[in-house]
């Protein structure tokens, strides 16, 4: 099956897409010939992504400002696209580093306002479109392999992915009525320019000892899952989450 061809002619809006694995997902969807909408705070770095995009030949890739952490900012970025999206893509999150028992709770506000109230305004927002339009849709979240097990020095951001993973499973329940279907990728520890630098210290190097494949992830180990919860190919299925992390979830404790 070419997962692919799941996303040919597809309206995908991916949100956190000026960086990182938004940025990675922007542009695979546009490699597979869908029409990509690339959302997030900074519109500068969008904007950069798109004219990167339509010169690889992607002339339909448009940016819209958006923030997640904001209702107002979401209601206007939906308000302005060129047509619904068929695939919303929850990628925008941040992390807040440090012992929970030192954190104050702006800095778990934060964390939770982006990755998991952002990703329910988002998610309803669009669910909400595509019933008034008699239609379904597709929601993919990128959760992580810490809103399945738990690590230390990064509580907020482990709560906020767990809650992820829940309302995964909610909205796909009961939206599945609606023919829209809520997924989830849940990623291990993926190489990027924030976290490179760590790997090759010797805390990050044991860490990688502890992932059974021996090696930090890619973007690009993502693709194969991420196209098939986007596309047709998981028609049915919803309310699932997909852990892609090299073993690391069924590492011995």
């Amino acid at each position: 099956m070419d997962l692919a061809a799941g996303l040919r002619g597809r309206h995908v809006l991916v949100t956190g897409a000026s960086s990182g694995l938004g940025d990675h997902f922007a542009r695979l969807c546009a490699g597979c010939g869908a029409a990509v909408t690339v959302a997030a705070r900074r519109k500068e770095k969008l904007d950069a992504l798109v004219g990167e995009l339509r010169e690889a030949g992607a002339p339909q890739a448009r940016a819209v400002a958006l923030d997640v952490a904001d209702p107002d900012s979401i209601a206007a970025a939906f308000a302005s696209l060129h047509a619904l999206p068929d695939v919303v893509v929850n990628n925008a999150g941040i992390a807040e580093g440090g012992a929970a028992i030192d954190l104050d709770l702006a800095a778990f506000d934060r964390v939770i306002d982006t990755n998991l109230r952002g990703v329910w305004a988002v998610s309803t927002t669009a669910a909400r479109a595509w019933r008034d339009a008699g239609r379904g849709g597709v929601i993919v979240n990128v959760a992580s392999i810490l809103g399945l097990r738990v690590a230390g020095g990064v509580g907020p951001y482990t709560v906020s992915k767990a809650g992820v993973v829940q309302m995964t499973q909610a909205l796909g329940l009961e939206w599945a009525r609606y023919g829209i279907r809520v997924n989830a990728l849940a990623p291990g520890y993926i190489g990027t320019d924030i976290n490179r630098e760590f790997f090759e210290t010797p805390p990050g190097q044991a860490m990688l000892k502890r992932i059974p494949m021996r090696r930090l992830g890619r973007p690009e180990d993502l693709d194969g899952a991420f196209l098939l919860l986007a596309g047709d190919a998981s028609g049915w299925m919803t309310g699932a989450t997909l852990p892609v992390d090299g073993g690391h979830l069924v590492s011995g404790l």
